[in-house]
């Protein structure tokens, strides 16, 4: 069997191979890279318009029981009690030296119910974490079989009432269950307005098939996610952020109430607060490349004089900034804006400097 053969099929990985996706290997998962459009044109069209991403190969599960807060509160820095209901946060699986294992979405679906939404290479790894850190509670792990996917952009709420799907009230970070069997919130991975639903796979063909009849929705690939959501600033795991990457040198210490930021009842607490006590070495910083050319992941940053300063973890061009973007990690006192970096890249020096994240402005309806 071959590496390709291994990789995992979408629910509705017909339907691109009719709209022309061209496919590559993500996450143990055969995925639409681009579309006959073009990078270049998916990007900008989900800037402009919306642009519709198949995210099947992320998981989804549901916690629930009678435990289910304590689950979550020994699982992540998080304080579910003070999560309302239908409201989404941000938060992380670390482990015991505060390493980030995922970052996840979390939502309240009821007095103790959440909805999970985890990144695809780490599903497995997570599901093994939450049963462990549940282990003793009344508190269930259920994962979800759905078709997953984004509908984001200027056009996207538009497009999902005309296709007869009532989007409420529901402004950014919130999320709700307006169908049995199916999950929706506002949020997404562009910095753009726009939402993310799971359903059944029959409900998908349909919903997706109406969508597509709108002039404004096109089907974006993964190449041009990738742009949009560094163009946003915004991490991915495996490469901004890994098991060996802390929230305080990836600048997320945002993300974690400041109570538990000195302690708490998860796994990594107790080096999550040293880390914050000693302060970063490094930290995550955007990156501005001198003319066209972008610097990609794993380029090493030099300062002035020649001495290793860090490294690149993404990049590439954004078509809506008009230039190179990237993000990565430098030595703690290179990481003001404006400092003046080189990186090399195959025995050349290209000037690059430290920019305030996002590249581009987020666009999320906050009510």
């Amino acid at each position: 069997m071959t590496g390709q053969d291994s990789l995992k099929t979408l629910p509705l990985g017909d339907l691109h191979q009719k709209a022309g996706a061209r496919f590559g290997g993500f996450a143990g998962w055969s995925m639409p890279i681009t579309y006959p459009l073009g990078v270049m044109k998916e990007h900008l069209h989900a800037r402009q318009k919306a642009g519709l991403f198949d995210i099947s190969h992320m998981r989804l599960f549901v916690l629930s029981g009678q435990d289910a807060e304590v689950a979550l509160a020994k699982s992540c820095p998080l304080d579910p009690a003070g999560i309302e209901l239908a409201r989404s946060r941000y938060t992380f699986l670390l482990n015991p030296d505060a390493g980030i294992i995922d970052d996840l979405i979390v939502t309240r679906l009821g007095a103790d119910r959440f909805m999970i939404v985890a990144n695809a290479g780490n599903a497995a790894v997570d599901e093994a974490e939450l049963m462990a850190r549940a282990k003793g509670l009344d508190a269930k792990i259920e994962p979800l079989d759905r078709v997953f996917f984004a509908l984001q952009g200027p056009a996207a709420e538009a497009a999902l009432v005309h296709a007869g799907v009532d989007t409420g009230d529901l402004v950014f970070m919130q999320g709700i269950e307006p169908r049995e069997n199916w999950f929706m919130s506002r949020s997404g991975y562009t910095g753009e307005d726009g939402f993310e639903v799971a359903l059944p796979g029959a409900d998908a063909r349909s919903l997706v098939e109406k969508l597509l009849a709108d002039d404004d929705v096109e089907w974006i690939g993964l190449a041009a996610r990738d742009s949009l959501r560094l163009e946003a600033g915004l991490c991915l795991h495996g490469q901004d952020i890994t098991p060996e990457t802390t929230p305080v040198e990836a600048g997320l210490l945002w993300a974690i109430p400041k109570p538990l930021r000195e302690g708490g009842p998860f796994v990594g607490a107790e080096a999550l607060a040293a880390a914050i006590a000693t302060g970063p070495a490094r930290k995550r910083v955007g990156l501005k490349a001198e003319g066209r050319q972008p610097v990609r992941a794993g380029a090493q940053i030099k300062d002035a004089d020649g001495e290793p300063a860090g490294e690149v973890t993404s990049g590439g061009f954004g078509p809506s900034a008009g230039h190179p973007v990237a993000m990565g990690y430098v030595r703690a006192d290179l990481a003001a804006p404006g400092t003046q970096l080189f990186a090399e890249i195959r025995g050349n020096r290209i000037g690059i400097s430290v920019a305030r994240l996002p590249f581009t402005p987020h666009r999320y309806r906050r009510g």
